[in-house]
């Protein structure tokens, strides 16, 4: 995903502001979303806890919809997911102002942090019982403060963009102390992990890695 970009402020399609269309929108269970999230290994009570919902006709196509929040918990942006893509078409949205952040379980409150980049790696740990924020690929000006002091585990990609981006935050947040924290080998990502190596498999991976000498250190 791009880095710090300017998102659109309203639905392309339509210039409502998000937030409207977020309070339209449905639960996911019982609509294409919900088949979605199942074959990404996510069961419909962990969207639902974590606030996914489900629009039928964002901008022609349906769609799961993620809303961020601010450190004090003000809706700053909605995530898009479109359910299929073709040739040249986006797979994801962003439409707000910016400065918030998906989160599972506890978010912010959980101790240690964990910082993940996409919606479904943030469902993916929440599958495996832990609480996490995602980023979505962009920054809140806020996170340097609400982890100064704290542990903090990085969980971005196991491949090269998700190195660079934990080196980023290096920068981004000087009085944190910073772990590196990987998927499973040979997983891009957590939802790989979860789809491919299962529940088990990923939560024993997590609890062997959290909060231990294994992370690596920044």
């Amino acid at each position: 995903m791009a880095r710090n970009q300017s998102d659109p402020l309203f639905v392309p399609d339509t210039g409502e502001a998000a937030s409207d269309r977020l309070a339209r929108s449905l639960a996911i269970e019982g609509t294409l979303g919900q088949a979605y999230v199942a074959r990404r290994g996510v069961s419909v009570a962990i969207a639902n806890a974590a606030g996914a919902r489900f629009d039928a006709d964002w901008c022609g196509r349906p769609a799961l919809l993620f809303a961020l929040y601010d450190d004090e918990g003000r809706l700053t942006s909605v995530h898009v997911r479109f359910l299929h893509t073709v040739r040249g078409q986006d797979k994801m949205q962003t439409i707000g102002p910016g400065g918030g952040v998906f989160g599972v379980g506890d978010g912010c409150r959980a101790d240690p942090l964990i910082i993940v980049e996409g919606a479904f790696d943030a469902l993916s740990l929440a599958v495996c019982g832990r609480s996490c924020i995602a980023t979505l690929g962009r920054w809140a000006p806020w996170l340097p403060a609400v982890c100064r002091g704290r542990t903090v585990l990085l969980a971005f990609d196991g491949y090269r963009p998700g190195d660079n981006e934990a080196a980023r935050y290096l920068s981004l947040l000087p009085d944190a102390h910073l772990l590196r924290l990987r998927p499973p080998l040979r997983c891009k990502d957590w939802n790989t992990a979860l789809v491919k190596r299962g529940q088990v498999i990923v939560t024993t991976w997590l609890r062997d890695n959290v909060g231990t000498q294994q992370a690596n250190i920044l």
